[in-house]
């Protein structure tokens, strides 16, 4: 048996630019980091004394005898990718739910790859997890997904990832005090809106629309050099919570799915109640929100917000790991 974790992400600045019809012509990039909230995945080779010989659980439990009867498109791709041919079992568990902008989607993909190639006996890199990852769902399945959320997955941490031409894309970890980035946890909070959404439908009206918004998306990624200059220089932490909120009025503008009435409406009542900044995590049109929100006024943000599930988390650094190795003898 073999298990996965997985962190999921939130990214601060430069998301739009991670996208090929963007950076094949132009400079993109990102600035994210992940969270201790995990997708774990637990694998093993299924005895042969069932009268199924696939066992998947997910929010279904599906029990087929051919890989390709599999409901579940990313299992299903990365079982034939893999070439597997003996019957596995496959378990998935997350801390927070699907499709609410927290790359859920892509820590499921990277953290399946990662533990059948366990499960193969083979110990994969952070690299090469990070692009398979992303030629399976953009190649395999033709989703609509950009670049960040699956090498934020497998390699984990505070970074700024750039991307350029074809397959250029480069992880530079972001060297910040240790009390500079505590100071940045205590300003930050996260709420579920009860919303969720498919991120693939969105993100393919935005990237519909990414050549009739230039300048927004060329701002945008500006941001990501601004956001490290306030943190690892000494300028006010607060000045990161209104580049936010500027990265938030721009990234809404650039299409009329990525926000909505209901979500508008849970923005301005946090910034009402003290809140600086933020903005609506992945694509858009629904689930988490971060909110930077100074520690003095949190109390007031969350009487504000008491009807939605404020989710307390730490950034991590370790992206994917195998943490149960018990290969079958």
């Amino acid at each position: 048996m073999i298990i996965s974790r997985t962190p999921f992400r939130i990214s601060f600045f430069g998301g739009g630019t991670d996208y090929p019809v963007w950076y094949r012509e132009n400079p993109g990039a990102v600035l994210s980091t992940t969270i201790d909230k995990y997708c774990y995945i637990t694998v093993r080779y299924l005895p042969p004394f069932f009268s199924h010989k696939h066992r998947i659980v997910w929010s279904k439990i599906e029990l087929v005898q051919d890989i390709n009867e599999i409901l579940h498109p990313v299992v299903k791709a990365v079982l034939n990718y893999l070439k597997i041919d003996k019957g596995v079992e496959i378990h998935h568990q997350g801390d927070l739910p699907a499709r609410s902008g927290i790359g859920s989607s892509s820590a499921f993909t990277v953290g399946l790859l990662n533990a059948l190639y366990a499960l193969k006996g083979i110990i994969i890199s952070k690299e090469r997890l990070a692009k398979e990852a992303i030629h399976i769902e953009r190649d395999i399945l033709k989703e609509n997904v950009g670049s960040q959320d699956q090498i934020a997955a497998a390699f984990g941490g505070f970074n700024k990832i750039t991307f350029n031409g074809e397959d250029e894309i480069e992880i530079h970890p972001v060297t910040i005090p240790k009390e500079r980035i505590e100071e940045l946890e205590n300003y930050l909070m996260l709420y579920f809106t009860g919303l969720s959404r498919t991120a693939s439908d969105i993100a393919k009206k935005q990237i519909e629309m990414t050549p009739l918004k230039q300048r927004e998306l060329q701002r945008m990624y500006q941001m990501v050099d601004e956001g490290i200059k306030i943190l690892t220089e000494s300028s006010d932490i607060k000045d990161f919570g209104r580049l936010l909120h500027e990265a938030w009025i721009f990234k809404r503008s650039l299409t009329d799915k990525i926000s909505t009435p209901e979500i508008d409406k849970i923005y301005e009542s946090a910034l009402k109640a003290g809140a600086i900044g933020g903005k609506l995590l992945g694509a858009g049109g629904g689930g988490f929100m971060l909110l930077f929100v100074p520690p003095e006024t949190q109390p007031k943000v969350r009487e504000k917000l008491k009807n939605l599930l404020e989710v307390k988390f730490k950034f991590e650094r370790n992206g994917s790991q195998i943490i149960y190795y018990a290969p079958e003898i």
